[in-house]
């Protein structure tokens, strides 16, 4: 019998010549697996399943992950504020762990004798991919033909036309991957240090110029409404991008450190993300103690990093997750968003858990909660330490 391989696989030249090559030339019995995360529509998936059927695999299935990549990371992305960098919504790191989550359960379902991807041996999704095989399927042999055999574009095409697959694999100028939580764009100037996008380089062209307000409607964090409308978080976000891309809002280039220790540099656009995430926050600024601000910080960078590289599974995240949960309890209200080309305005929020309240107290203005002489005797005790400090060390000439 044929020993069985799962091939992560999205259509593309690099998981084509996978799936041709692990069919004639290493005898495998192929399945090929196309995790949706939101970045697919029918068309495309009747397409990616027909090429996969006619490069000769066993069977091609398409999972679609779209609710459990919201319910398991997303939700708490918007929790923890993260931004990798303070710039980057983390939209394809979180993207792969989730395919590679999916490749991983389909392979045990069906007892694969190994499991194997199309990444390159010069980017971050080749550790991503091999983590998560490493964790939930220890032993099972890992084949990953484009990085082993260090293959070019144009021995991929030659090995692919020999075996009578004849497609138009013209490289597109840019290298476009979307899905729910944005879309990445890398290519030509991300290449460089100094080069920014073209404007035709963005997946979605700039059509609105008429400022538009709308209001964002949390539950304890989640996005559950857009100007009143209830909707699910993930019908929101999508209702989101649709309404703020055509502004240009969400474009950026992240410059980053990648898991194997070189910079990296990428375009995004993701205007539902950077909305939320700020709409979010703000809202948060309102209702959490400074406490709870500083720590959510801390532990959301920490989160993004250890997302970011491939660690989804520590068990740290679970416990990370535990408190971003905790501290939305208040994280309830709306919040009023301009649009306008090329960038959003938070106008301000409503909340019943708004700590911001005048009946205790108008910065700058008013103190209702407490006397001048609290004030005058507090301001004393926190200075006492530092006084001390100084007093001491002047006598002794430090």
């Amino acid at each position: 019998m044929k020993k069985k391989v799962v091939l992560a696989f999205s259509g593309g030249l690099d998981t084509s010549y996978c799936a041709k090559f692990l069919t004639d030339d290493l005898g495998y019995e192929v399945h090929t697996v196309l995790v949706d995360t939101g970045g697919f529509d029918e068309e495309e998936l009747k397409e990616i399943e027909k090429n996969a059927l006619n490069l000769g695999v066993t069977k091609h299935i398409c999972i679609n992950q779209v609710e459990k990549y919201y319910d398991e990371c997303i939700k708490y992305l918007i929790f923890g504020n993260v931004l990798k960098n303070n710039t980057y919504p983390l939209s394809v790191s979180a993207e792969r762990m989730f395919q590679a989550l999916a490749v991983s359960e389909y392979a045990k379902s069906i007892q694969a004798d190994a499991v194997a991807h199309g990444s390159t041996g010069a980017g971050n999704d080749q550790v991503r991919f091999d983590v998560v095989f490493h964790i939930l399927l220890p032993g099972i042999e890992i084949i990953t033909p484009i990085r082993d055999k260090k293959l070019s574009r144009e021995d991929e095409i030659a090995y692919l036309k020999s075996k009578g697959v004849v497609r138009d694999w013209v490289k597109a100028v840019y290298s476009i991957n979307k899905g729910l939580w944005g879309t990445s764009v890398g290519g030509k100037e991300t290449l460089t240090s100094h080069q920014y996008l073209p404007d035709d380089a963005w997946p979605t062209p700039v059509t609105k110029k008429k400022p538009e307000n709308i209001i964002l409607n949390f539950t304890r964090g989640e996005l559950t409404g857009i100007n009143n409308i209830p909707m699910k978080p993930v019908d929101a976000i999508n209702f989101l991008k649709k309404t703020a891309q055509p502004f240009g809002i969400g474009r950026d280039i992240h410059v980053g450190d990648t898991i194997i220790g070189i910079k990296g540099r990428v375009g995004f656009e993701a205007a539902a993300p950077l909305i939320i995430l700020k709409a979010h926050h703000l809202l948060e600024k309102h209702t959490l103690t400074k406490h709870q601000l500083f720590w959510k910080d801390i532990l959301a960078d920490l989160y993004g990093t250890m997302l970011h590289e491939g660690q989804f599974l520590d068990p740290i995240m679970r416990d990370i997750e535990s408190f971003f949960t905790s501290s939305q309890k208040t994280v309830t209200g709306n919040v009023e968003v301009q649009l306008n080309p090329y960038y959003f305005t938070l106008i301000g929020i409503q909340s019943d858990y708004d700590l911001m309240s005048s009946k205790f107290g108008t910065y700058g203005e008013m103190n209702n909660l407490w006397s001048g002489n609290d004030v005058r005797g507090f301001s004393k005790i926190i200075a006492n330490q530092a006084m001390i400090h100084r007093l001491v060390n002047q006598k002794n000439k430090l």
